[in-house]
């Protein structure tokens, strides 16, 4: 078992690194297409759901299951990429601005494009590593 100091070191740098590829990545779709929708929330979410099917596929090879890319990609980097309470909300500030359109789609875009892309990033992933769909 790993030391405890290696464990959240390697997690707080997969951290740092999610954190600011959502910032990054958020702020550039708002300035391309405007703030009036969580683009960039959506965006971010969805990326992130394709990027953890992926390395849930990718775990399933032996020469790809190392604990220290899990604790590093999933739960540093994915875990403080992808946002649930921005999301969360932002979607409560639409309904609070009478705009309930915009957040029931919100959360239905969110919700059924996530889990679309979790499942592609999974077929991907088991593509790449078995050179087969899952």
């Amino acid at each position: 078992m790993m030391e405890l100091a290696r464990v959240l070191g390697i997690v707080a740098l997969g951290s740092l690194l999610g954190g600011l590829a959502r910032y990054m990545i958020s702020g550039l779709v708002a300035r391309m297409v405007g703030e009036t929708f969580p683009w960039g929330t959506l965006v971010v979410n969805v990326s992130g759901a394709f990027g953890i099917g992926l390395a849930a596929a990718f775990a399933t090879h032996p020469s790809f299951s190392h604990p220290e890319a899990w604790m590093f990609g999933v739960t540093g980097v994915l875990g403080s990429y992808t946002t649930v309470s921005s999301f969360s909300l932002q979607t409560l500030g639409l309904l609070r601005e009478g705009q309930w359109s915009r957040a029931v789609s919100n959360v239905i875009l969110s919700l059924l494009v996530c889990l679309a892309a979790v499942g592609v990033g999974m077929h991907v992933g088991a593509l790449m590593v078995h050179g087969r769909l899952a």
